[in-house]
């Protein structure tokens, strides 16, 4: 009789929180893509012999299945803080969970974001979307935010719904962003608020209820499990009267002769139509246990030690600059952006992968309109023409270690 199923159990020889990689690379990319942990890589094979449909089937293959992918949805609900009548949706990715819930608001919603966020949180927006400059510092977002929602609700009916969307943590800088402070102030105002973690979860607890934020998006590849799973967490009363996102099998709880005689499901699977990501959904779900079971002050201690290493050697580099938003010790996670005085980004990014085997990210990182401001701001700063039109990002987590750091600062010392 086999045994019963935990998407969350690894076997007892590895060490859940380890990462993958290639021997002789250097993977200083973690914002992109980070590596995968060990739990998942463990708990997707443990259940790839077993892999059979999902909600679908009566054999025993796929009963197993089923409960995996429940188990998965709960540990991931309980990771996060969910609220016991939240719902946790499968998606594929922080953006496809923030387009979900852009299509899920009311008629009439209007949604305050700041003009620093990823394209994620963005371009999925309705029209009429307020988009607030970027602060130059947490204090002023706050304020910010107050004063337009101020403004907004004198100018509009109170009853019309607002959903302000924030970052956690920004993908070119790092920065950490006041999402409590931002919460009180949108529910002050009676707003909802949805924030974007993709950035911030893989390096520090999330919280719902902590945090006091109404919706809340991730993605699975950056949380060291890259097997194409997100979540949307959040309030179930605009998810479920809200057309489905994807319309299909297991939306529904009935299908009738005519066209349009639909009656749909309410709860996670109203917005999880076809066959879910299993395997995506079960990796994520092993991650955040092994995450839970460890110390994550002391990995966010051992990140920030590497991060001010990072920090101070860029700063030593005369021709290397710094990209940031808010003042120079705001706090901020393991990611750094530069640009190289007098390189194009891109061909310093070849040359590092190349000649010695650094992998770094170059562009403007899915978020122009910040990338460019800030291109903008170092260049008066500094008072230097001869910066890059985009720029170079580097990224540590889980398995960074001294020695990739300063190779890369040697690597860049090079350039000079």
């Amino acid at each position: 009789m086999p045994t019963r199923f935990d998407a969350t159990r690894t076997p007892a020889s590895s060490r859940p929180l380890d990462v993958l990689g290639v021997p002789g690379e250097i993977n200083l990319d973690y914002a992109a893509s980070a590596p995968c942990a060990q739990a998942a890589a463990d708990a997707v094979a443990e259940l790839l012999p077993w892999y059979a449909s999902v909600h679908r089937g009566a054999g025993a293959l796929s009963r197993r299945c089923t409960l995996a992918y429940e188990q998965a949805r709960q540990t991931i609900g309980d990771f996060f803080g969910a609220r016991a009548d939240d719902h946790v949706i499968f998606t594929r990715n922080t953006t496809d969970a923030l387009n979900l819930l852009a299509r899920a608001l009311p008629a009439g919603t209007t949604v305050v974001t700041f003009a620093g966020e990823h394209h994620a949180n963005l371009l999925p927006w309705p029209r009429g979307s307020v988009r607030l400059p970027v602060p130059t510092d947490p204090a002023g977002a706050v304020r910010d935010l107050a004063s337009a929602l101020s403004e907004l609700r004198r100018g509009s009916s109170p009853a019309l719904p607002v959903l302000v969307a924030v970052t956690g943590a920004s993908n070119v800088t790092g920065e950490r962003w006041p999402v409590a402070e931002l919460a009180r102030v949108a529910h002050r105002h009676g707003a909802r608020i949805v924030l974007d973690a993709a950035q911030l979860a893989p390096h520090a607890p999330v919280d719902l209820l902590t945090l006091d934020v109404d919706y809340l998006a991730v993605s699975g590849h950056k949380l060291y499990a890259p097997f194409g799973a997100g979540v949307l967490i959040g309030r179930a009363d605009w998810l479920d009267v809200a057309p489905p996102y994807l319309a299909g099998g297991g939306a529904t709880s009935r299908v009738g002769p005519a066209t349009h005689d639909v009656t749909w499901t309410t709860g996670p699977a109203r917005h999880e139509g076809g066959t879910p990501n299993l395997l995506g959904a079960v990796a994520l779900a092993a991650v955040c246990t092994a995450l839970g079971d460890a110390d994550r002050a002391a990995l966010a201690a051992q990140e920030q030690a590497l991060l001010a290493r990072l920090r101070t050697g860029i700063a030593a580099l005369p021709h290397v600059v710094e990209l940031r938003t808010f003042g120079p010790d705001a706090p901020r996670v393991g990611i750094v952006s530069f640009v190289v005085a007098g390189w194009d980004s891109a061909d310093v990014a070849a040359r590092l992968a190349t000649e010695h085997r650094i992998g770094v990210r170059d562009g403007l990182f899915c978020a122009h309109p910040l990338a460019q401001r800030l291109l903008t701001e170092a260049a008066g700063r500094t008072g230097r023409r001869d910066l890059p039109p985009t720029a170079l990002r580097a990224s540590i987590g889980l398995g960074s270690t001294a020695a990739q750091v300063d190779r890369l600062l040697a690597a860049l010392a090079e350039l000079a």
